[in-house]
């Protein structure tokens, strides 16, 4: 029994994987928010260019 519990404290494999899904959520985030944040600006560029193609009504 000792010689299982020792064995368990020294397996690192699953503290690995899991920091290495931090790690990939994290960069799930800054990818989402850059995304995003490109979105809006991309969408108003476009409304500005549409805004100025569009003809003057009176």
């Amino acid at each position: 029994m000792k010689n299982l519990i020792s064995r368990f404290a020294k397996d690192e494999s699953g503290a690995t994987a899991i920091e290495y899904g931090l790690i990939a959520a994290g960069i799930s985030v800054a990818i989402i928010s850059v995304v995003q944040t490109l979105g809006t600006n991309l969408n108003s560029t476009f409304q500005t260019i549409s805004d100025k193609l569009a003809p003057a009504t009176p």
